[in-house]
């Protein structure tokens, strides 16, 4: 039975080339051999950091190798198709397959910016709308928190400040895994939720905000050079959760860099030292971030079209009332599933504006 003309999944795409397999497999092999020598791992932060771009990398190369050796037994398979109608009947679902695999590898190479494949540190704060802002800064913690479970990423609680009355006055979390920046970068900025309000006794719609900052996790041998002395360190005592010590003892760590007025504070460890070498770690990765912002700036002014996504501009609204809907403000995409979303399902977003960014079409509306 005739199958109609040949699909032609590898002369349409090099995948070698678009993804510089070559080059990556290479430098796969040089980590590798790093990762085997004596004392590699007598600098864990820096072994740590090594490895972590061994799986950013694996990320593409691993499935790259699969898809390209797919593509080899597609051929044979067409081939046998024409005069297997058996055989026939399975080249349609093969060919569905390996070109979802090619869309997923199609999206993690947009992800080529200088720390794309770091690790990320995400930090939310609540803003306007009262007690429904702290509680609404809370709900978006939980949904980063159910993203990374999700994604089989590692994230860690690096700060908690709770609010007196419900919710969060701001929280920041360490998320590990490959591409975990390059994915989570775009959620930075303002994130805002309508509802009927569970703090109002007349059920009135409640407007809240809470902002949203990522920055990369940068490894030690970054050139971010910080002077201390332009750094002013507040110590202060923990609140929230933690027992007596927390309370008692001052260990949380507030550093402020006077030239940019950067801020960060960690309070999550027993430990002043500790507490200080995260808040340094925040510091180092905020720094990075405000330095993409300058390149990212500057690229887009030379095309007359700089994306407003820094932080501060709202990005997404996300509606209980009076339709339950997720849309982003910057691609269009939405979603008609509030609770999905809530529950860490906010991958299509992130795709959404990777495809957005780049230049591609992107869907209207997602399955609900």
């Amino acid at each position: 039975m005739p199958i109609g003309p040949r699909p032609s999944v590898r002369g349409s795409l090099n995948c070698e080339t678009l993804f510089d397999y070559e080059a990556r497999q290479k430098r796969v092999a040089a980590i590798e051999a790093q990762m085997s020598e004596a004392g590699f791992w007598d600098k864990p932060e820096s072994a740590q950091a090594t490895v972590a771009e061994l799986k950013a990398i694996s990320a593409i190369v691993k499935p790259l190798r699969e898809l390209v050796g797919a593509l080899s037994d597609l051929d044979v398979m067409l081939e046998l198709a024409e005069e297997d109608e058996g055989l026939a009947a399975e080249v349609a679902p093969q060919i569905e397959k390996l070109e979802a695999t090619l869309e997923d590898l199609e999206l993690k190479a947009l992800l080529n910016g200088p720390n794309d494949g770091n690790n990320a540190i995400l930090t939310i704060n609540a803003r306007d709308g009262g007690t429904d802002a702290h509680d609404w800064a809370d709900m978006l913690l939980r949904m980063y928190l159910y993203w990374a479970k999700e994604q089989g990423y590692d994230a860690e609680l690096l700060d908690r400040q709770e609010n007196e009355e419900a919710g969060i006055n701001s929280a920041s979390i360490l998320v590990r895994g490959p591409m975990a920046y390059g994915y989570l970068k775009g959620e930075t900025g303002m994130h805002r939720l309508v509802r009927i309000s569970p703090f109002n006794a007349e059920g009135k719609r409640q407007t809240s905000f809470a902002a949203v900052d990522v920055s990369p996790e940068v490894p030690e041998s970054a050139e971010i050079e910080i002077n201390y002395d332009d750094v002013r360190e507040d110590v202060f005592r923990a609140s929230g959760a933690g027992g007596q010590h927390v309370n008692k003892t001052s260990s949380a760590i507030r550093l402020t860099h006077i030239p940019t007025g950067v801020v960060v504070q960690c309070q999550q460890e027993r430990s002043q030292h500790k507490n200080r070498a995260l808040a340094q770690k925040m510091l180092q990765a905020r720094l990075a971030r405000l330095e993409e912002e300058k390149r990212e700036a500057e690229q887009a002014a030379k095309y007359q079209n700089q994306a407003k996504t820094g932080f501060g501009s709202q990005i997404r609204n996300y509606f209980q009332h009076p339709d339950q809907r997720v849309k982003d403000q910057r691609t269009g995409y939405s979603v008609g599933n509030f609770q999905s979303v809530m529950d860490g399902k906010i991958q299509p977003f992130l795709d959404a504006f990777l495809r957005c960014r780049a230049g591609q079409p992107v869907a209207v509306t997602g399955d609900d």
